[in-house]
């Protein structure tokens, strides 16, 4: 059976399918090093189906044309963590180097020359991430002077590896959108096959603009602890989880929860983004010229793409509302308090001999808040507009009386100028 039957098994039996036969396919992103004639490192990635399986000790693969991992039992098992049906898993698997480093993993079996691996399930409504780090026996000879990943050996079509689950690492919340001024928590979990006297953890911070920045630090062989977020207490049982106290533009950006036990690191990236809907309302303007104005006030993120205002006519004969093309949109605002957007669009009232002053003008604003809906206003216009039908005679004889008034006013200023 090749991988897409695999596949089509597992979205026909569902998660039931792959707890009792504890396989899944997955996409491999296999590297090649070398080096070039100047000595310079060369790498290529290569795609590859294979199939994860979780077997015991002496456990033949499943599928024998493909590649396979058989991953055996062990105290970090990543199936636990997961959640919901199966089909709704994404599964990849990368190469991981450890470069230089030739510490020994401490639990039983463990060599100074193993081969690693990674392993994420991502659910694909973002409900989770979790990665799994393996180690696959039989270890390879590595030069002590070389980094490891020029000793991969290249898996061919047929392959089959050995591996253990060492640490895992996973969150819940893998994409997180939040008000201004709200507090968050990014959760944060891992679990390692041993007790761990050599342990740190890490928060660190890419905001989407500015400099990374490091949010915390506990390191337990030092006992030390800096910045604030986690609770240390929390560190022993696996929860690394950091909250960030009071959202603002400022705290925008990628976090990455970070847990060191040697010689892995393990990484794994949140992103946070604010994200506050505009409050909408309409006016009638009166000026020389009134108009019809409806603003968004108070919005982020202010994108182009993030905001839309609309307005529509309804004449109220029946018809539906009609979308007016003579719409001006001002400049963005930005309110320096919070960095939230006001953005505001208008139209002019101008009826003509063919179009009715009167109406009920409504406002349709998109945002990237509203997650594809809309906040519609409406307001109906008062004081409505009357224009006369006059013919080209009926105009010349209104501008004559315009133009008698005019010179009769001039007539008087000037007599009462000479009687004085």
């Amino acid at each position: 059976m090749n991988i897409f039957a695999i596949l089509c098994f597992i979205l026909h039996t569902g998660v039931q399918g792959f707890l009792q036969e504890q396989w899944l396919p997955c996409r491999l992103w296999d590297v090649h090093v070398w080096k070039k004639n100047d000595g310079q490192t060369e790498s290529k990635y290569v795609q590859k189906d294979v199939v994860l399986q979780f077997a015991s000790s002496g456990d033949s693969a499943l599928y024998p044309d493909s590649i396979t991992f058989l991953v055996g039992a062990s105290k970090v098992d990543m199936r636990k963590y997961v959640e919901g049906p199966v089909d709704q898993l994404r599964c990849e698997i990368h190469r991981y180097s450890k470069g230089m480093s030739r510490v020994r993993w401490p639990s039983l079996g463990g060599t100074e020359h193993d081969i690693w691996f990674t392993c994420t399930l991502r659910h694909i409504a973002g409900l989770f991430n979790i990665t799994s780090y393996l180690r696959v026996t039989p270890a390879t000879t590595m030069s002590p002077h070389q980094p490891d990943f020029h000793s991969w050996v290249t898996l061919a079509g047929k392959d089959k590896l050995r591996a253990s689950a060492v640490m895992v690492l996973m969150t819940r919340s893998p994409s997180v959108w939040v008000g201004l001024q709200e507090k968050q928590t990014l959760h944060c979990k891992f679990a390692v096959d041993h007790e761990v006297s050599d342990l740190t953890v890490e928060w660190h911070l890419d905001p989407f603009r500015g400099r990374r920045t490091r949010l915390f630090r506990y390191s337990r062989r030092s006992g030390q602890t800096e910045g604030s977020g986690v609770a240390v207490n929390g560190i022993a049982r696996g929860t690394a989880s950091l909250t960030v106290p009071l959202t603002g533009r400022s705290s925008e950006g990628t976090y990455w929860c970070s847990v060191q036990v040697p010689p892995l690191i393990g990484s794994l990236a949140i992103g946070l983004h604010i994200m506050v809907p505009p409050s909408v309302s309409m006016t009638i303007e009166q000026s020389l010229i009134p108009r019809v104005v409806c603003k968004a006030d108070r919005y982020y993120p202010m994108e182009p793409q993030d905001v839309d205002i609309e307005l529509f006519k309804e004449t109220g004969n029946g018809e539906r509302p009609k979308k007016l093309e003579n719409v001006t949109h001002l400049s963005h605002i930005t309110h320096p308090d919070d960095g939230t957007i006001t953005l505001s669009a208008y139209v002019l009232l101008r009826p003509s001999p063919l179009e009715s002053g009167c109406g009920i003008y409504s406002c349709r604003v998109k945002h990237v808040s509203l997650q594809g809906l809309y906040i519609h206003k409406t307001i109906t216009e008062t004081g409505c507009f009357t224009w006369i039908h006059l013919t080209s005679p009926g105009l010349m004889c209104l501008f004559a009386v315009i133009i008698m008034f005019i010179a009769m006013a001039t007539r008087r200023s000037v007599c009462k100028s000479r009687t004085r």
